[in-house]
């Protein structure tokens, strides 16, 4: 099931966002117990997209949300954004 909540996210983010690179890491073992992950996990992505560009940080996490869509009702409870254009900063998935 944790792989096809991750296939479906990966998915809406690559329609819809166009990335350059994409890596998605289920986080839902380390909430276990919390009340809200029963019905979607928790997840951190990084995403470098070229659509970031010139775009705030709340701007950018906005595009992810509604690239989710309604995944954020099924799916996904939570996630950890790290939202970057090419080029920009460190692209590796070190600390948030």
């Amino acid at each position: 099931m944790t792989a096809d909540r991750v296939e479906r996210i990966r998915g809406s983010l690559e329609r819809a966002l166009a990335p350059e690179r994409l890596e998605i890491a289920d986080d839902s073992a380390a909430h276990a117990g919390h009340a809200g992950a029963r019905s979607g996990g928790h997840f951190r992505v990084l995403i470098v997209a070229e659509a970031f560009r010139g775009q705030t940080a709340r701007q950018r996490h906005q595009a992810v949300y509604a690239a989710l869509g309604d995944l954020m009702k099924t799916d996904v409870h939570a996630v950890n954004i790290r939202a970057i254009a090419p080029g920009e900063g460190s692209e590796g998935s070190g600390s948030h």
